[in-house]
């Protein structure tokens, strides 16, 4: 009973996060919008924000520039552009953020072992580097609100009919998984009667789902998103079912970092983040990086 209860909220967790997607305003400018995939359907747009929790504009005269520290390869959301300088997902956000702040910024690279010292030695204000919210990073910094999650997705064959990603729907599939990871702790906890498949890296079983040695393949979704949309995949799969958000296993989020107590700006950011969201702006930049939406 305490396990069907369990699923109904994960399975309501997924459905907010969808309805909570792209403002109104947003989804009709989406409409006019395709990939190379076909039509883009605004429902599979992540929302973050809850319309309903407007932050209140904090004293941004406060903040006189916003120095970003940010990683050095981390495709799509932190690299060197062709020209050396800062390119991605997380520094066009950075960008973004100090437009709407209207405040000056710069954006350094470092190394992702480094970034978390460089910011408490005052060698910048902020970290955007796809930084996971847990509790041992809240005890070295501060976060922002999240400005997005990584959820777990099913991947099938496309001719493979897979009508439900439900337990009880899937028992008896062979489901490849990354040995070790939070995704095959998930399966054995909630899908019990799967023919679970471990592999030891993400590459060998993307291989053994695409020979077809697998029914299914259970992972982290942004990077199964990426996998999708790439040429290593050779179109061969597709979705199925999910998002599967439950922070227990999958973390609460990706938020900016901030040094401890400094509020003025982890307020600005909720603030900046949650206008960005609310005028289509961060749906943009999420179209531009995500072509096949992870959720």
């Amino acid at each position: 009973m305490r396990l069907a209860v369990w699923l109904c909220g994960l399975l309501l967790e997924a459905l907010a996060l969808t309805l909570a997607g792209a403002p109104a305003h947003a989804q009709a400018h989406l409409q006019q919008q395709e990939t190379p995939q076909g039509r883009i359907d605004p429902s599979t747009v992540p929302g973050f924000w809850d319309p309903r929790r407007r932050p209140e504009r904090p004293d941004l005269t406060r903040i006189a520039g916003i120095r970003f520290l940010t990683e050095i390869d981390y495709p799509p959301f932190d690299y060197a552009g062709p020209d050396g300088q800062p390119a991605g997902f997380n520094v066009d956000l950075a960008r973004a953020l100090c437009e709407e702040i209207k405040v000056t910024c710069t954006i350094q690279m470092r190394r992702f072992d480094t970034l978390i010292d460089s910011l408490n030695g005052n060698q910048g204000d902020a970290v955007i580097a796809s930084l996971a919210v847990t509790p041992d990073m809240r005890r070295r910094v501060d976060f922002s609100d999240p400005y997005y999650r990584t959820p777990a997705r099913f991947v099938s064959r496309k001719d493979v009919e897979v009508d439900d990603v439900k337990p009880e729907a899937l028992e008896g599939k062979k489901v490849g998984v990354v040995t070790g990871t939070a995704h095959e702790a998930y399966l054995r906890t909630l899908f019990t009667e799967l023919d679970l498949h471990p592999y030891p890296n993400a590459d060998d079983a993307r291989a053994a789902l695409r020979r077809g040695e697998v029914d299914l393949l259970f992972g982290d979704g942004i990077s199964l998103a990426f996998w999708l949309n790439g040429t290593d995949s050779a179109g061969c799969c597709m979705f199925r079912g999910g998002p599967f958000l439950e922070s227990r296993f999958f973390g609460e989020g990706v938020g900016i970092a901030v040094r401890r107590g400094n509020d003025v700006l982890r307020q600005a950011f909720n603030w900046a983040l949650f206008r960005l969201w609310e005028s289509g702006k961060f749906t943009d930049l999420w179209l531009r990086y995500f072509p096949i939406s992870p959720f």
